[in-house]
């Protein structure tokens, strides 16, 4: 499977954006899908995971009540909502896809990963 992420951005302190990943092929509803980040000299992290069907989802406790995860299986694509941002949100930010919910939320890892987007919040 093929993931293009997009929404990226410059915003400030206390605001929103919503990421979006499309992905090609005809077995989107098969994977579990996830956000990853990076920020600059830290090690990738998972910031949220969301179930097949989109009854289950992880989120870190860093982005609890702040971003919402949600996926459209008819238009093969997932997005997560980010709001109340803070200046450490700021990264780049993938979205990735795998078979099993516990490759991302244990090993930190996926089978399938899309170019990164960028997130900027400014203080």
């Amino acid at each position: 499977v093929q993931l293009q992420a997009s929404g990226g951005g410059l915003v400030q302190a206390g605001g929103s954006l919503r990421l979006s990943c499309a992905a090609s092929g005809r077995t989107f509803s098969s994977y579990v899908m996830g956000w990853f980040r990076q920020a600059p000299g830290k090690e990738r992290e998972l910031v949220t995971a969301i179930s097949r069907g989109g009854s289950i989802t992880y989120y870190a406790d860093s982005v609890k009540g702040r971003f919402t995860i949600s996926r459209d299986n008819a238009k093969n694509t997932v997005y997560l909502q980010m709001n109340s941002l803070k200046p450490e949100d700021t990264a780049v930010y993938y979205c990735a896809a795998d078979g099993n919910m516990s490759t991302m939320t244990s090993l930190s890892g996926a089978r399938y990963w899309g170019q990164g987007t960028q997130v900027t919040v400014s203080s």
